[in-house]
């Protein structure tokens, strides 16, 4: 998994060479914006909801700890990349993950990238594992799925997925009422959880809720009708168990 990151300096040359390090030395990390002043760092973290956050402390208008103080909830990673090392008790006040000094030394970098992904991780875990457990607690007309997007998350009830289909590293939720949403992870992240949900793989792109199968066509290599009216193919892989859950 790829973690979404914002860098926040207001110096170009330095938002260049960060992310040039990040490019070069840490392939798990996807650069998705910048931003050189307080209020541009606002509007980007509430736009883009990033994961991890590199920030500079000394910026135009005010240290970057006036920014941090305006969100109601910080909820991603924070790697502090200052040439100053006298705010790093501040910085740590606010859960960083790490204090890198400038110039920034790679093998640190590294190690703070590392850190700050077994955090990202350990955060998401324990989201499923509540999300399971708060999962079992509902009847299953009423349990719900967290489907994250750039700019919000919606928790949607499983009962009005019709099917999940792969397009490339992204999953497209086809919805009752002719809603779509896509969102950026593979279908296989989402398999597990949906398959003890009456869900099941026909495809290696498709996943479907069965109950929402109107009907099985035999014919041409043999496909479903679902109740949108769309048509999904059967891999042959996949017609024994398809036969043992639906028929």
């Amino acid at each position: 998994m790829k973690i979404r990151t914002l860098i926040v300096d207001d110096e170009t040359a330095n938002r260049e060479n960060l992310a040039g390090l990040l490019h070069r030395y840490c392939p798990q990390v996807q650069l998705i914006g910048e931003a050189s002043t307080n209020d541009e760092a606002l509007n980007q973290i509430n736009t883009l909801n990033p994961d991890l956050v590199f920030l500079d402390v000394r910026m135009p208008g005010g240290d970057i700890f006036s920014m941090l103080e305006k969100l109601e909830n910080i909820r991603f990673g924070i790697i502090f990349v200052t040439a100053f090392d006298e705010y790093a008790f501040r910085a740590f006040q606010f859960n960083a993950l790490d204090y890198l000094l400038k110039p920034v030394d790679i093998y640190k970098l590294i190690d703070s990238v590392d850190r700050a992904i077994d955090a990202i991780n350990l955060k998401e875990e324990n989201s499923r594992l509540k999300n399971l457990v708060d999962n079992q607690k509902l009847h299953e007309q009423d349990k719900r799925i967290a489907l994250p997007q750039d700019d919000k998350i919606d928790f949607i009830p499983i009962r009005q997925i019709i099917r999940c289909q792969a397009e490339s590293n992204y999953t497209r939720f086809i919805l009752e009422n002719h809603r779509e949403i896509l969102v950026s992870r593979t279908l296989k992240d989402f398999e597990a959880a949906l398959e003890s949900c009456s869900f099941i793989r026909t495809h290696q792109s498709h996943l479907v809720n069965i109950n929402h199968i109107q009907t099985l066509v035999k014919r041409d290599g043999g496909y479903l009708k679902m109740s949108d009216g769309s048509s999904v193919p059967i891999s042959r892989s996949r017609k024994e168990e398809l036969g043992r859950k639906i028929v």
